[in-house]
Parts: structure tokens; C-alpha cells; sequence
């Protein structure tokens, strides 16, 4: 069982709208009356805090679709069921968070994250030593950069990673979608799949913005220079940097970032002499939509396990003192 609150996160300029999820039982007092906790981070385009399409915020971007648990919220109750604490915000510019997505960078995604954790730590019930991250897609290579900077985060799941070029894990997933026909039902996929190489080129050249044109004449003016970050911030330049354990989860069908990125990944954690374990979960897509409850419950298992306590910089033993 779970209970949750509502929490407001400052992140710069705007307010990121989240949901803390705690477990309904008190920790053990040998834990110090707090709570192992994990901070939960979304994948590619918008979406909302529970990892599904961001279909309030952009209700023209996505085809209709019936309301139900995205994979943060699986996650999140797994992990509460397991007495592990959670917290998970709506992106810049999605759900009930301020900003505009369109116009968001790659590095204030990564700020972003760094003060939801900021906020995490601000909350008596949490155990600042024993803290974890879950990143889906592109929320893998912010929890790399953000745990690389971080001493007090022990232990990551990265479920559908990109380990190489943002360029180089769009142009495979492009390719992919059209022989499939995956998520082509939604205008912003079919816009960026069509696209992509102007998005890239465009990029590449430094220009400001990209006014791209969605299937039903709508033009969404995309500011680029978060795309010219993601090109330059690969995700295995950042494992090998890491010094963390870390879990690597993928979908077998995952048609945003293939299978082959968890495994370079691996090999990048494994060259710089880091634990890692790699999971590949069978049929299932990038959002693992199709995993059963038993294997969410599973990476919830390996996450919990691994969340031990970790000596924390002069700072954070401070703010713990005033917790």
C-alpha cells in the first residue's frame, strides 16, 4: 500500500507540479525512522509525472488514448509496497508544471532534476543516505549526468537507455517506427519521424529554432539547443564517469532506443570496473506497458537492495542534522 503528497518543486523560475509517494508503513527504527527514497524521471516528448503522454498539456500532439498507469507510477507503487519513497514531477511545460516544454535544454532538464532532489532532501522523512534514481529514456541520461555529479546517490535503473548520440539513437528509432508503424498514430511522432534529419542538421549548424510542421498543419517551434546538447552528451561518455551501481533495463521491442544501447552501456560500466546488471524484458516496448506487475515488482526488488547507505559531503550531513 501507498499513501501520497502533493509537492511543489522550485526549479528555477517555474513551479514542477510532483507526487511523493510514500510507503503506508512507518520505517524500522534501525533505519532511523526515514525512508529509502528514488527519484523518478520520464523519457523522450512530453509527458506527465506518471510517465504516460502528456495528452493535457499538448491534446493535440497525441492520439486519444484511455487513462491508466504509466510506467513511473508502476514503479513508484512497487517500490512503496517494497517501503521504498518515491518522487516523480510533471516535466517543464506538461501536466500542471509551468514553462513551456518547446523551449526547454537538455541541461535545464538536468538542473531540474538536481532540484527535485533538492526538494527530496528537504523532507523529514526521507533518508538522505539512501537515495536512488530511475530514468526512462531520456530521463536514463539525465539520472547518469545527475548521479555523476552526486555523491549521495547510490544506486540508478536505467530503463530504456540511449547509451550512444542522441542523432545516432534517433535516426535507428526513425528507421524502427517506419517498419513498424510504432507510435506514428500521434502527430508529434509522425512530425519528429519526418523530421528528424532537418531537427539534426539544424542542430548541427547551431540555429536557434525549428518551426516543425505536425501532420494536421499546427507548427511547434522547437528551440534546439537542447537537441545540440543531447547530440554532445552521450550516455556511455557519462557511465564511464559514474562509479555507481546500476541496473540496465530494456524491452525487447523497444523501438526508441534499441536493445544494442543497454549492452554498449554495459560494456562502458564494465570497462570502468562499475556493478552492473542488464535485464531484457521480452516483448515489451519502450515504456514496458507490456511487463507484468511481477516483473516491475522485480526491478523494484533489485532497486530496494541495492539503495544502502552512503557517507554523505559536509553539506548534506548538515542538512540531515537540521532534518
Amino acid at each position: 500500500m501507498a499513501r501520497s503528497e502533493e509537492l511543489d518543486v522550485q526549479a528555477g523560475e517555474v513551479a514542477l507540479a510532483g507526487t511523493l509517494t510514500l510507503p503506508e508503513e512507518r520505517p524500522p527504527a534501525d533505519r532511523g525512522g526515514r525512508y529509502p527514497n528514488v527519484l523518478l524521471l520520464p523519457s523522450w516528448l512530453p509527458r506527465d509525472r506518471h510517465g504516460n503522454w502528456d495528452r493535457d498539456g499538448h491534446p493535440g500532439w497525441y492520439a486519444p488514448g484511455l487513462a491508466g498507469n504509466g510506467l513511473l507510477a508502476r514503479v513508484a507503487d512497487a517500490l512503496a509496497t517494497r517501503g521504498v519513497a518515491s518522487l516523480r514531477c510533471d516535466p517543464r511545460g506538461c501536466g500542471c508544471s509551468g514553462g513551456a516544454w518547446e523551449s526547454v535544454s537538455l541541461f535545464t532538464r538536468i538542473d531540474d532534476a538536481r532540484d527535485m532532489l533538492a526538494a527530496m532532501r528537504s523532507h523529514g522523512a526521507l533518508d538522505l543516505r539512501r537515495t536512488g534514481v530511475v530514468g526512462h529514456g531520456e530521463g536514463a541520461t539525465i539520472g547518469l549526468a545527475v548521479a555523476v555529479g552526486d555523491p549521495a546517490v547510490g544506486a540508478l535503473t536505467l530503463i530504456g537507455p540511449p547509451a550512444r548520440s542522441w542523432r545516432d539513437v534517433l535516426r535507428r528509432g526513425v528507421a524502427a517506427r517506419a517498419r513498424h508503424g510504432t507510435d506514428r498514430e500521434h502527430p508529434i511522432v509522425a512530425a519528429l519521424d519526418r523530421w528528424s534529419e532537418d531537427l539534426i542538421e539544424r542542430a548541427q549548424r547551431r540555429e536557434p529554432a525549428f518551426e516543425m510542421p505536425l501532420p494536421g498543419g499546427e507548427l511547434v517551434r522547437l528551440e534546439l539547443a537542447g537537441v545540440e546538447q543531447a547530440i554532445h552528451t552521450p550516455g556511455r561518455a557519462l557511465a564511464s564517469m559514474l562509479h555507481r551501481s546500476v541496473t540496465l533495463v530494456h524491452g525487447a521491442d523497444d523501438r526508441w532506443s534499441h536493445p544494442s544501447e543497454s549492452a554498449l552501456l554495459a560494456d562502458a560500466l564494465a570497462e570502468a570496473g562499475e556493478q552492473q546488471n542488464r535485464r531484457i524484458v521480452p516483448a515489451a516496448a519502450h515504456d514496458l506497458a507490456e511487463a507484468s506487475d511481477t516483473t516491475i515488482g522485480e526491478l523494484a526488488d533489485d532497486l530496494a537492495a541495492r539503495l544502502l547507505p552512503r557517507d554523505l559531503p559536509p553539506v548534506l550531513v548538515a542538512i540531515e542534522g537540521m532534518g
